[in-house]
Formats: C-alpha cells, structure tokens, sequence
C-alpha cells in the first residue's frame, strides 16, 4: 500500500500552485475544470515521487478561521529536499520572500531535520532533510 495523493482546499488556485511549483522544485499537471459542480482543481508531483498533492477549490468551500496547524484534521504534510543544508537554504529563501517561518530549522525529538513554514493558505509544510 501507499498513498496515492492528499488534497487541500484552496481559496487562490492559481497562487497555490505558483508557490508548489516555485518552491519545492514540483511539476503540474493540467488544471481540471468542472462547470457544473464549479470544482477546478490541479495535481502536482515532486520529483520522482509517486505521491501527489491535489489543490482544490470550489466556490461554495469555506475558510475555517482557526489556525490551520493547530484544528482537527491534517495538521501538516512534509517535503524532503534532500539534506540538511537544503532545508537551511530553502528556508532562508522563503523567509526572504517574506513567508512565515512557523518553526526554525533544527533536529527534532525523532531525529529529523527540518523548518516549517505556512504556505501561502495557511498550511503547515514540513521542510525536511
């Protein structure tokens, strides 16, 4: 078994997916439409993973006003660059860009290396080695 892929519903489609693309070195796919049920949507890929993450959106979804690491629910998904220095260097990137470091890089309590960062909705990204 594996995962397939996770999704997120995202208000700004277009801005989500620039960040993916941007960032963490990702590719996409065709973006999806369906008028009727007013559901667009893209797939992304990272690398060689068989993973994807699929942005979402729809009109009629709503944005829930807690924070989004800290409610019920996917608390965070992580994207391995590859090493430690990578995860410093790409932090340091973002933080440039002024995106919001939730978490500096360090070694955590089960042995990874990673940052955090909110992505530009509000999900958490892992950042890890």
């Amino acid at each position: 078994m594996k995962i397939e892929h996770l999704a997120i519903w995202v208000d700004d489609l277009e801005t989500m997916r620039e960040f993916y693309l941007k960032y963490f070195d990702a590719t996409s796919g065709e973006k999806y439409t369906n008028e009727k049920k007013g559901f667009t949507s893209y797939f992304l890929m990272f690398g060689g993973s068989k993973t994807r993450l699929e942005l979402m959106n729809r009109k009629d979804i709503v944005r829930e006003p807690a924070k989004r690491g800290f409610m019920k629910g996917i608390a965070h998904f992580s994207i391995s660059v590859g090493g430690k220095e990578a995860v410093n260097e790409l932090t340091e990137r973002l933080r440039a860009d002024n995106y919001t470091i939730e978490s500096e890089p360090r070694t955590t309590g089960d042995g990874y290396y990673e940052s955090v960062v909110s992505d530009p909705e509000g999900n958490y990204v892992e950042i890890s080695a």
